[in-house]
């Protein structure tokens, strides 16, 4: 193999963008995001979106291109990155991919299993049972339809037991029935690289982004798209809590508060999920060069099997 995709992840706060476009720039090439709230061209200042500067000196893919109305996928994002690579690999033989979305980018990296769509009207019904039942009736549910799935699902993430729960009523089957975790063969090779910081360093970072979030507007943000709250991709952090604020339920400081806390707990799962990926390899975001020399050994030692 000729072409690569240089594969960027690490938790929120740990500075990706930069380093990808470090490396894209080495190697004069474009960036495919992966992070699935840059998604939406409504939510800029809560999703860390790279600056104008940045996004003019690099292009990238897959940056503000839906909008919160809009149905997406892991499933759609490996249809559309797939067809975006065989254009950008006629140009160059390099592309980064970078973000922390783990769910998408190994929808690219290994492929999905085949899951069907479903009616956003299912979704909703589901949206609306977390709105009034809390977690808990989302997980007896859950229990109820697919006991496998159950034992092997994050409790504590609604997104993750509703699309279970969507797919179990829309197909009549369970949704572990169609997790085979068979790994598609690309036709690209891939650098897997992470970036890691001290747990401390790493929580002193996001809260200072945090601040840094609040001090750009993302309270007026928030503001503006409280009218479409009930939205899935406004289900999200630096949002919610605002909107819980807008509702009376808390305090401004303690949205603030809570924005930091479960941005913490968002990088924490984060760094589960590719604390489990033994094709990473891991640097801090201040290893640059070390970064690049790593991704030349690479394709050198591929180029000489």
């Amino acid at each position: 193999m000729n072409k690569y995709l240089i594969v960027i992840v690490g938790p929120t706060g740990v500075g990706k963008t930069d380093i990808s476009i470090s490396v894209a720039s080495h190697f004069n090439c474009e960036i495919i995001s992966a992070d699935s709230r840059q998604f939406y061209r409504e939510m800029r200042i809560g999703t860390a979106v790279p600056s104008d500067d940045q996004l003019n000196f690099i292009r990238h893919h897959f940056i503000r291109f839906l909008s919160v109305n809009e149905y997406y996928s892991s499933s759609l994002f490996e249809r559309d990155v797939l067809k975006q690579l065989s254009l950008l690999f006629k140009k160059n033989n390099f592309v980064i991919m970078t973000g922390g979305s783990g769910m998408y980018i190994d929808a690219v990296c290994n492929g999905i299993d085949d899951i069907p769509d479903i009616d956003p009207a299912v979704r909703e019904k589901y949206n609306r049972k977390y709105r009034e039942e809390g977690i808990e009736g989302l997980r007896t549910c859950l229990k109820l339809l697919d006991p496998v799935h159950y034992r092997n699902v994050d409790l504590k993430n609604h997104k993750r037991i509703i699309r279970a729960l969507e797919i179990c009523e829309s197909t009549g089957s369970p949704y572990s029935s169609f997790l085979t975790k068979k790994k598609t063969q690309r036709e690209f090779g891939m650098i897997m690289i992470g970036l890691e910081l001290e747990r401390g360093e790493l929580y002193r970072r996001i809260e200072n982004r945090v601040d840094r979030m609040i001090e750009n507007g993302l309270e007026e943000e928030a503001r503006q798209l409280y009218g479409l709250r009930h939205l899935n991709a406004l289900n999200s952090v630096g949002y919610s809590e605002f909107f819980d604020f807008f509702d009376g339920k808390t305090t401004r400081e303690e949205a603030v508060g809570l924005i930091k806390r479960n941005s913490r707990r968002y990088a924490k799962r984060q760094i589960t999920w590719w604390g489990k990926n033994g094709d990473i390899a891991w640097f801090r975001p201040d290893q640059a060069n070390e970064i690049l020399s790593f991704i030349d050994r690479m394709i050198t030692s591929q180029i000489n099997l």
